[in-house]
């Protein structure tokens, strides 16, 4: 292993629950010019359509994920990882678990929107297999900012693979 290169973590993604707050909101506020707040949090889970998980590492919550659910579709509504344990595999983690609720019968694809100014978050999005498909202009209520709209498409057992391809090719070239 290089000296740049950290070691991957292996998660446990489960179901959020009410104790996992604290750890899910400091992530929350390292995160974000604009976090979320723990009523947003609560208002948002108690939809019914709304579901929050949490990616664990031993004892401690790494990074966790707000989704809906819709007729067709898995829209990400907040998702992030502590800045510790960013680009050691959380985050692709994740992504792979949601990807893994589609379907070709019912939901076929997560959809989410984000931020112009958040390059990480495209880059990351992008790296597991999301697409942008529009720009939403002026979406937040807090900033003038656009919005990049990025969707991944069920593809069968194998959503992710295009970019496995992709990034093994990049490293091969």
């Amino acid at each position: 292993m290089t000296a740049n290169r950290k070691q991957q973590l292996r998660v446990h993604i489960r179901w959020m629950i009410r104790r996992d707050m604290a750890e899910v909101l400091a992530i929350e506020r390292e995160s974000f010019e604009f976090p979320w707040f723990e009523e947003d949090f609560i208002r948002c889970l108690r939809q019914r359509n709304c579901i929050g998980m949490v990616a664990e590492q031993g004892e401690r919550v790494v990074g966790f994920m707000i989704y809906e659910l819709h007729k067709t579709r898995l829209h990400i509504l907040n998702f992030s990882v502590s800045d510790s344990a960013r680009r050691r595999g959380v985050g692709r983690q994740m992504a792979e678990k949601l990807a893994s609720k589609l379907s070709g019968q019912r939901r076929k694809r997560i959809s989410l929107e984000v931020r112009e100014t958040n390059l990480g978050a495209q880059l990351f999005f992008k790296n597991v297999g999301f697409r942008a498909t529009s720009v939403l202009r002026a979406y937040y209520d807090d900033s003038p900012e656009d919005a990049y709209v990025m969707q991944l498409q069920y593809k069968g057992d194998a959503a992710l693979d295009d970019a496995k391809y992709d990034r093994v090719n990049r490293l091969a070239g």
